[in-house]
């Protein structure tokens, strides 16, 4: 299947740059899977599309400031670091800028002990080069060399590094926003239910609840559960292959807690649905769905698991446990693209996103949302 099959156009002022002010007031566009039926509503609208007993499960990851400025500790030249999966004893994998200069056996410097903070996206000249000869509250050294500017590191430091990452760490947005949200606005970039800490970007369909809103579906009997999916390199990575089959996902950590577990399968029996809030849940969903299966459940039922998990779902990839998903609008040529569409059908998610342009909804991260059911 050829990747251009996924492309549309998309005017650049319809990427939202900062998120609004009320979670509730995105707007929702709605895909009827069966039918390719295409609504337009308000995301407050939800919860009319939800049924009592269904199950919504949502991605409880919360995102770490993994954007790292630094200096190179022998030269005191600019250095960038996106932590993407932590290995363990201070390791971690990341993507470094500029790869050219970051080789393995390189250090790199972040902050001064007792002084002024440096390594900030806006950090002197000055600053850096006083950096190479003062003590760092934190050092990468570069172990190995990857792909696509992926390292492994190893960090050195005195005190609690996640102490550390908040001190001195940025909020990882995606690419196509150009500024740094406020401090008092960085809650925007994580959903209300965040809880556990691995995350190099937001789950982002969920961004749209607020607290108050979740306890009314709640209310209308519909069941709420939680997995955690660490989203990394895949939110950044792009397709650059010719052919969809021949694209490789980027392994991420999930977990599906046996509460999870349970009310999938108590869905599942009754014939009622399991609603995936963003391409995260979904992937989670289905790969618990795939070791299961392979372990010998009914398809479709779940078991309790973690794990690291590469799934690729595109058209012609059956899903086992997903009835429907909310999700925002997402990158042409995109594998979330090609996820979507394996539920809805291609022709059907392509036609509802020309739609969605030229009625200006807003895309991508802080943009608006999609309900195919």
């Amino acid at each position: 299947m050829d990747v251009e099959l996924f492309d549309f156009e998309l005017p650049e002022r319809l990427i939202a740059q900062t998120p609004l002010a009320d979670r509730l007031q995105s707007r929702l566009l709605t895909l009827d899977k069966s039918t390719g039926a295409i609504g337009h509503r308000q995301f407050s609208d939800l919860i009319q599309y939800l049924q009592a007993g269904d199950v919504l499960v949502l991605n409880d990851t919360r995102v770490i400031p993994a954007r790292l400025f630094g200096v190179k500790s022998d030269t005191g030249s600019k250095a960038e670091i996106l932590l993407l999966k932590a290995l363990g004893d201070d390791r971690w994998e990341a993507l470094v800028k500029p790869g050219k200069r970051l080789k393995k056996g390189a250090t790199v410097s972040f902050g001064i002990r007792g002084n002024e903070t440096i390594g900030g996206a806006g950090a002197s000249s000055s600053a850096s080069e006083a950096s190479v000869n003062e003590e760092p509250l934190l050092k990468a050294f570069i172990e190995e060399e990857g792909e696509m500017g992926i390292r492994v590191l190893r960090f050195t430091y005195k005190g609690i590094f996640n102490e550390i990452l908040d001190r001195l760490g940025q909020m990882p947005l995606p690419p196509y926003i150009k500024e740094q949200l406020p401090a008092d606005e960085k809650e925007r970039y994580q959903t209300v239910y965040a809880r556990n800490e691995g995350s190099a970007a937001a789950p982002t369909a969920g961004l749209h609840f607020t607290e108050p809103y979740l306890r009314e579906i709640a209310a209308k009997g519909v069941e709420i559960a939680y997995v955690t999916l660490h989203v990394g390199l895949g939110t950044f990575r792009p397709v650059a292959v010719e052919r969809v089959e021949e694209h490789t996902m980027h392994e991420e950590y999930f977990h599906v807690p046996q509460e999870t577990a349970d009310a999938v399968n108590r869905a599942k029996s009754a014939g009622r649905r399991v609603i995936a809030i963003g391409t995260t849940s979904a992937r989670t969903l289905e790969t618990a769905a795939r070791i299961s299966e392979a372990d010998g459940l009914r398809p479709g039922t779940l078991k309790p698991c973690d794990g690291w998990t590469g799934i690729f779902i595109y058209p012609g990839v059956k899903l086992l446990a997903v009835d429907a998903l909310l999700t925002n609008f997402h990158l042409p040529k995109s594998t979330l693209l090609m996820l979507i569409s394996a539920i809805a059908g291609r022709e059907s998610v392509l036609k509802a996103y020309r739609e969605a342009v030229e009625q200006e909804y807003r895309f991508f991260s802080f943009g608006d949302a999609m309900f195919i059911y």
